[in-house]
């Protein structure tokens, strides 16, 4: 009987030290286990029992065994893509849509953003992704798909100020909006690169005629040159031939004025070219040339 009391109590023993070497390691582990730190670029929502107690800022911290939680959220600008956005334009063509929206949790908002949504993602897809989609297809609606392209930067700027409007009061703040790409229609795709090359072929011909119309431009005036060149030599021949003219005339009325002044002059003339010569036939009846008998 007293050896087994004796096994008895070594076994209680041993039983103890167990458990207190198990309780002891409980201890360490949930003193130790009770720190925790916060990164820059985070927040800390701490739960007691399940509800949300405080937010810790970074840093080291200490929490309650058991009772304590925390749960991190980040406050970092994350960038979200919306891909696949379908929206019609004013004319009725769909265009595919790829976007990026920049967006950053406000800091003291964290409280609510774990209380409403859980988790930042959620936040996302359950605030921001239906109202990128809505407005999208408000705005792009009244683009036609022509203006659309060729106004994207509107585009983009009407787009994003619908979505800052609409998500006003929200935990987040979005930083930036970028409309990355539109995609089209395989149909509408052809149509406009087959509009494109008529019109191209239009342009061509437009520079055509235009070069025609320069060049004929160009000849009516070469002509008109030379047509004025030909009159202006006309007018400098007629003028030549009527001065010459007139200076003939007006030595004709010198000549008659001198003779008139000197009727002996055209006797002197005749004798001043005579080479004393008689001619060798004369006509019957005629006066000898030259010989005045009186």
């Amino acid at each position: 009987m007293f050896k087994l009391s004796i096994n008895g109590l070594g076994r209680r023993r041993v039983i103890s030290k167990i458990a207190f070497g198990v309780g002891a390691a409980l201890l360490i582990l949930a003193v130790f286990g009770s720190f925790y730190t916060v990164d820059e670029g985070e927040r800390a929502v701490v739960l007691y029992n399940g509800r949300v107690s405080e937010v810790a800022e970074p840093g080291l911290h200490y929490k309650i065994p058991v009772v304590e939680e925390t749960v991190p959220i980040s406050i970092r600008q994350e960038n979200y893509r919306f891909e696949h956005v379908t929206a019609y334009s004013q004319d009725q063509q769909i265009g595919t849509l790829v976007l990026s929206v920049n967006v950053q949790p406000t800091t003291s908002e964290v409280a609510r953003i774990y209380s409403e949504f859980g988790s930042v993602q959620a936040m996302v897809s359950r605030v921001l992704a239906p109202r990128v989609n809505e407005e999208v297809k408000t705005i792009f609606g009244g683009f036609t798909a022509a203006s659309a392209i060729r106004d994207r930067g509107k585009l983009n700027a009407d787009i994003e100020a619908a979505i800052r409007s609409n998500i006003e009061g929200a935990p987040f703040q979005l930083i930036s909006f970028q409309l990355e790409n539109i995609d089209w229609s395989d149909s509408y795709e052809q149509a406009v690169e087959a509009r494109a090359t008529a019109e191209a072929g239009v342009a061509t011909q437009r520079q055509t005629l235009e070069r025609e119309k320069v060049q004929a431009e160009i000849a009516v005036t070469q002509a008109k040159a030379r047509a004025d060149s030909s009159v202006a030599e006309a007018k400098a021949r007629a003028e030549a031939t009527r001065l010459a003219g007139e200076a003939e005339a007006a030595a004709i009325r010198a000549r008659a004025a001198a003779l008139a002044d000197n009727p002996n002059l055209i006797e002197l003339t005749k004798a001043e070219r005579w080479n004393g010569a008689l001619p060798t036939t004369m006509v019957p009846g005629t006066a000898t040339p030259f010989v005045n008998l009186r």
